[in-house]
């Protein structure tokens, strides 16, 4: 029998061997994991084990993207792969039979090989997702009407009664989570970031213009406090962005959560888009998103960015090569592409033959 120290261990050397004989959960996250999970692994205060996904997905934690717990061990049929992607692809949607019907799933055949593999049904994994994701929203300072309609409960009654029998409290008993600000030194000046244990919401050089707007926005949207503090999620991002300055990182990887419209949101995606040493204009960013006469519109979202340099703002300049602006300086936008260039240059000239 392992012990907890043991177990944890096992997680931190990523030994796959263990696949599907324990699961943790992580208690900062909300997600379960395998071992051999390739995520960064989190403090031992942080984890609790399972014997089965069965008992995570009933205390309430959500299966980890990157390692698929759910798929483990063995091989899961494809019936089960595809039904778990299609709930991970669309997780508003409220699935009934009709749905699998539409996706060519027999619903018999669904429940039954569910409920053989996870001791579950697959409506009742669903659910246990659901009532996760509506403790998340809880603990970002959503309603609890909110919080219910985000799990797909019609009844009041029965979100509370679902909600209390899976993690043992009620759902205005949930405590709201802070956001946490840290500070990061960078060659360019302090860069100050926000971020819960999820998702990062904030990065920016803290001289810059209506910093202090931002900030209040973002307690205004989520109602919720913003506390100094580091996390997973705060390491990760400063360990990314120093890299960057380093120049081993050309593209981030990290969970964002934006607060833009639809339009906003676009843009802001078609930045990330722009290669590493590369600029564009924003007439041809406007283009990027199917609307060529919006670079005005695209301009204003581009000042909006609060994420910078993760989503890259500072490569968009005026059509005549003139740097345009830049929230947090014209010198910050000059030194950034300047640093892109002498990186590229580098690069290349190592890769040439």
């Amino acid at each position: 029998m392992l012990d907890d120290t043991t177990k944890y261990e096992i997680f931190r050397n990523r030994d796959e061997t263990y696949s599907g004989q324990f699961y943790m959960g992580v208690r900062s996250t909300g997600i379960f994991c395998r071992p051999g999970c390739p995520a960064r692994t989190p403090k031992a205060e942080n984890c609790l084990f399972f014997q089965n996904a069965e008992g995570a997905l009933k205390a309430g934690y959500r299966p980890c993207k990157r390692c698929h717990p759910m798929n483990m061990p063995g091989e899961a049929s494809a019936l089960i792969k595809k039904l778990i992607n299609l709930v991970e692809s669309d997780p508003e949607r409220r699935w009934s039979e009709k749905d699998l019907l539409a996706n060519g799933v027999d619903p018999s055949t669904a429940r039954r090989q569910f409920k053989s593999r996870f001791g579950m049904t697959f409506s009742a994994y669903v659910r246990q997702c659901n009532l996760a994701k509506a403790r998340q929203c809880l603990a970002q300072g959503d309603s609890v009407i909110e919080a219910q309609l985000c799990a797909g409960f019609d009844s009041p009654s029965g979100f509370r009664v679902a909600f209390a029998k899976t993690f043992g409290q009620s759902p205005k008993d949930v405590k709201i989570s802070p956001l946490l600000i840290d500070w990061i030194d960078t060659p360019l000046g302090t860069m100050v970031t926000i971020c819960d244990e999820q998702e990062v919401y904030l990065a920016e050089f803290t001289v810059r213009k209506n910093l202090q707007g931002q900030l209040e926005k973002l307690t205004t949207a989520y109602k919720r406090p913003i506390l100094p503090g580091r996390n997973d999620i705060t390491m990760l991002v400063e360990t990314q962005i120093k890299s960057y300055f380093h120049g081993s990182l050309k593209s981030f990887d990290l969970p964002i959560k934006t607060t833009g419209t639809d339009f906003q949101n676009g843009v802001w995606q078609a930045l990330c888009d722009i290669p590493y040493g590369q600029t564009r204009s924003y007439a041809q960013l406007a283009t990027a998103i199917g609307n060529d006469k919006a670079f005005r519109a695209v301009a204003s979202s581009n000042a909006r960015n609060g994420l910078a340099i993760i989503i890259p703002c500072h490569r968009v300049i005026n059509k005549g090569g003139a740097l345009g602006g830049y929230a947090g300086g014209l010198d910050k936008k000059r030194w950034l592409l300047d640093h892109e260039a002498r990186v590229s240059k580098s690069s290349n000239r190592a890769a040439a033959p």
